[in-house]
């Protein structure tokens, strides 16, 4: 797999709010174990979104790992010109300095926003221009990812396209290991 397409949820919906907050560090900390072995395997590109939350998570958390791995590539796709414009200051802000700290930033669709449709083709605009898809996402908790979800589906029916959920379950496992790992670190400081 080359091209990858991470999403998720967005902020509110898994009630994140500030930098930080402790659930961004887990969310951050199951992306890097889920992207780690899939670089390894030969992804070249992971791309995503500028929604405040998975999506940004997403890209930063691939941005850090481009440390360890360079050849890593990270894109941002937005769904229309002026995505994110109705945002506030500090909003806005995070958004324009994560794209321009990617290696690749457009729209799906130059103008600005004008119906759900620009919203439908970026979704299926991601689907069909990856090779497959990571997702935070929980069948049991419904919310917007939901959509890229149902696309991912639709593509899993055109061709061969893998598709890994993070659900719930395995974020309560990942921060259980995340925290194991701090205190195995501070005991091993001390």
């Amino acid at each position: 797999m080359a091209r990858l397409w991470l999403t998720g949820y967005r902020a509110w919906e898994v009630n994140a709010y500030g930098d930080q907050d402790p659930k961004i560090t887990v969310i951050k900390y199951t992306l890097k174990n889920a992207l780690r072995p899939l670089i390894e395997d030969g992804l070249e590109w992971v791309i995503t979104g500028g929604e405040l939350g998975v999506e940004q998570w997403g890209a930063a958390a691939a941005l850090e790992l481009k440390a360890a791995y360079p050849q890593l590539q990270v894109a941002m796709m937005l769904p229309f010109g002026d995505f994110g414009h109705q945002w506030n200051e500090a909003n806005q802000t995070k958004l324009q300095t994560l794209a321009a700290q990617v290696d690749f930033s457009q729209a799906t669709s130059s103008g600005p926003y004008e119906s759900p449709a620009q919203l439908s083709g970026y979704t299926r605009f991601m689907a069909q221009h990856t090779d497959g898809a990571l997702m935070l996402y929980d069948l049991d908790f419904e919310g917007k990812p939901k959509f890229a979800y149902q696309a991912a589906l639709a593509e899993q029916a055109r061709r061969e396209y893998p598709l890994t959920l993070i659900t719930m379950p395995d974020l309560e496992e990942s921060a259980r290991d995340y925290a194991e790992n701090q205190a195995n670190e501070h005991f091993q400081s001390d």
